[in-house]
Parts: C-alpha cells; sequence; structure tokens
C-alpha cells in the first residue's frame, strides 16, 4: 500500500510503502480486549494491610481457671490489653467492635491486571493502525477529515521540529483539517454532579500525532483541542483506538511510520 508523504508546506513529497503487517484485517475483538489489558495496567491495587489493627498485646482472658480470668466480672469477654492501670485498664483491642480493632470485612487486595500475548497485543496495534488508514471507519467514528486526500497522513520529519499552534495550525489547514479543528473545538458541559468534581467539561478526541523524536511539536501540539502526541516506543492501542472504539485519526512522521513498522515485525 503506498502513501503519500507531505513536507511542511503541504505539498506532496513523494511517497512511502506500508507493508501488508500494517495493513492487516481489522479485529475489533481483538483492539478491545488489547485496550482493556491496558486499562487494567493502569488501575492501582486497593485493600486493607492484612495486619491491621492485630498489631496488639490485647489477648483473650475469658477462659476460666486462668490468671487475670474475666469470669464473673460483669464485663466483655474480650482481647484485652492486659496490665494498664486506671480508666484504661483492660481495654478491648483487636475485635472488630473495639476501639482501633481490625475492620470487619476489608478489601481483600489484589491485583486488577490482566494478561495478553505480545503477539496478540502486537496484532491489535496493527489492526488499529489500519483502521486508521481506512476513511471510511475514520469518518465513521466521528471525524470531519472528507477533505484529507491520504490516511494515515505521513508528514516529513520537519513536522516534529514546528514550535508553535499557529504554524501546525496552518499546516493542518493545508492538508484538509479546518473541519476537524473546528469540531474539536466544542466543547460539552458535563451533566450531573461531575461538573463539581473537576470534570466540567466534556472535549471530544481529535487525531493522535505520533512522532520519532519531539523537537518541538510537543509545545505546538499542546494547545489544541482534542490533540495527543505520543512517541512510537510509547505508543499503545488505545491511542490509536481510544475506548476500543478504531479509527482515530493519526498523523505520523516519516522516520515514526519506519519505526513503527520494524516494532510491528
Amino acid at each position: 500500500m503506498n502513501v503519500p508523504v507531505y513536507s511542511v508546506a503541504g505539498a506532496q513529497k513523494g511517497t512511502i510503502q506500508l507493508t501488508p503487517k500494517l495493513t492487516c484485517h481489522v479485529r475489533v475483538d481483538v483492539i478491545r480486549r488489547a485496550v482493556l489489558a491496558e486499562r487494567s495496567q493502569l488501575r492501582q491495587p486497593y485493600g486493607a494491610d492484612p495486619k491491621a489493627g492485630q498489631r496488639t498485646s490485647a489477648h483473650y482472658h475469658g477462659r476460666r481457671g486462668i490468671r487475670y480470668s474475666m469470669m464473673n466480672r460483669e464485663t466483655a469477654r474480650l482481647p484485652r490489653i492486659h496490665g494498664r492501670v486506671g480508666h484504661m485498664a483492660m481495654t478491648a483491642r483487636f475485635v472488630p467492635q473495639a476501639t482501633k480493632g481490625r475492620k470487619a470485612h476489608p478489601p481483600v487486595p489484589r491485583s486488577f491486571k490482566e494478561k495478553i500475548n505480545k503477539k496478540e497485543r502486537r496484532f491489535a496495534l496493527c489492526a488499529a493502525f489500519s483502521a486508521s488508514t481506512k476513511k471510511e471507519i475514520v469518518l465513521k467514528r466521528g471525524h470531519k477529515a472528507d477533505a484529507v486526500k491520504s490516511f494515515p497522513l505521513i508528514l516529513e520529519d520537519g513536522f516534529a521540529a514546528l514550535k508553535t499552534v499557529k504554524e501546525t495550525k496552518k499546516l493542518l489547514v493545508l492538508l484538509g483539517l479546518q473541519d476537524e479543528l473546528a469540531r474539536v473545538a466544542v466543547t460539552k458541559t458535563r451533566a450531573g454532579k461531575g461538573k463539581i468534581r473537576g470534570r466540567r467539561k466534556i472535549t471530544r478526541k481529535g487525531p493522535i500525532v505520533v512522532v520519532h523524536e519531539d523537537k518541538g511539536i510537543g509545545r505546538g501540539v499542546a494547545n489544541l483541542a482534542g490533540f495527543d502526541i505520543v512517541n512510537v516506543h510509547e505508543i499503545r492501542v488505545e491511542d490509536l483506538a481510544p475506548g476500543g472504539d478504531a479509527g482515530r485519526m493519526a498523523i505520523f512522521t516519516e522516520s515514526a511510520i519506519k519505526e513503527l513498522e520494524r516494532i510491528a515485525h
């Protein structure tokens, strides 16, 4: 599959051949499985310390025939701290109903990580990339890219050196992304209590910019709503298929696409 390569002036300067590995069949089920596995890696395990509330010298005094037995003392027979004096004498500990006691049913510490085979994840990455090369899938996902001539957009390495939003916007308009820029600029106020919990606005997912080396484009894309930038060595399946929905519009530098081919093989 031949894809045009564009210069920073917006003109075509050549083509690049994509290997069949990168243009494989789009398997939505494998992509979603890989996205769930990646998300599970980000979830932090939680739970109680197994010894919480049990680090105490308190012991049971309720048996008969032992020293300091609590039989017939009109006091609950619970594990108590031995040897205290005054109103805190023989304070109950350890049991759930006691002050500073253990939890009755604490959450059990466990890991949420889901495993996925390396080859399966690599195939999911190639399938997600393949979906980004198909115009009908990209448009179906909601991107306004009718004026874009090729998918994915591949630019010369000079694109990674653009340092201002003004320069980046100018190039994106030349490449036919003016409608997409207008689409992602629209924000929506969230319904419900999320407004008071730091999630007031909902923004739309725009294109993903993939580079081999950031020479300034990080600043050129930082303030473009909906745009994300990632190094090709750190690219995940969810970067190309947010939420498990394949077909995100992608912008690659020429060296990044070559490196992705090496990673895919």
